[in-house]
């Protein structure tokens, strides 16, 4: 049985509309689960670049990547599962704010990047800008808490790009 593990694609799309739905369509057509897509316009502005991050076994994703490939928007399928790749995914966190959880942000500062980028009174918006792993690791935290009464997470899904050295 193969093992299922977190794969990443960057697929190289004609800047159509429609395209983005026909590609997510390909994978709830299959019933694959993504993980996360993001997807922008490039340097170029008739191409756009999206950002799929899966959990699946060798044999689904060469599936998906072959599938892909024979899409006629699509222009270029790159596999960034087994290379080394600069990855950050964008979140905000919305809480009910005391004075009780001062201690914890600092805490939290120690080991975690983020940002309180707004404030009242009453609640709290936190910009975090990280990988995956290290976002989980701050809403697991904020979760744990007995000082968070209320909390709003919002993800925007990673992005990704080679590394330019080999490490």
């Amino acid at each position: 049985m193969n093992k299922t593990e977190q794969k990443w694609l960057s697929v190289y799309v004609e800047n159509e509309a429609g395209v983005l739905a026909k590609v997510s369509g390909l994978f709830s057509g299959k019933l694959y689960n993504l993980n996360s897509l993001t997807v922008g316009e490039t340097e170029t502005v008739d191409t756009s670049r999206m950002t799929i991050s899966l959990y699946s076994d060798d044999r689904t994703f060469e599936q998906i990547k072959h599938q892909l490939s024979n899409m006629v928007e699509v222009i270029q399928v790159i596999d960034y599962s087994n290379i080394s790749i600069h990855a950050k995914e964008v979140m905000y966190v919305k809480l009910k704010y005391n004075k009780e959880m001062d201690q914890l942000l600092v805490n939290l500062k120690e080991r975690l990047v983020f940002e309180v980028i707004d404030r009242t009174e009453n609640e709290l918006l936190i910009e975090s800008i990280n990988c995956e792993k290290k976002n989980n690791e701050l809403v697991d935290s904020l979760r744990q808490s007995v000082v968070i009464e209320e909390m709003e997470v919002i993800r925007g899904g990673s992005v990704a790009i080679s590394s330019l050295s080999k490490e």
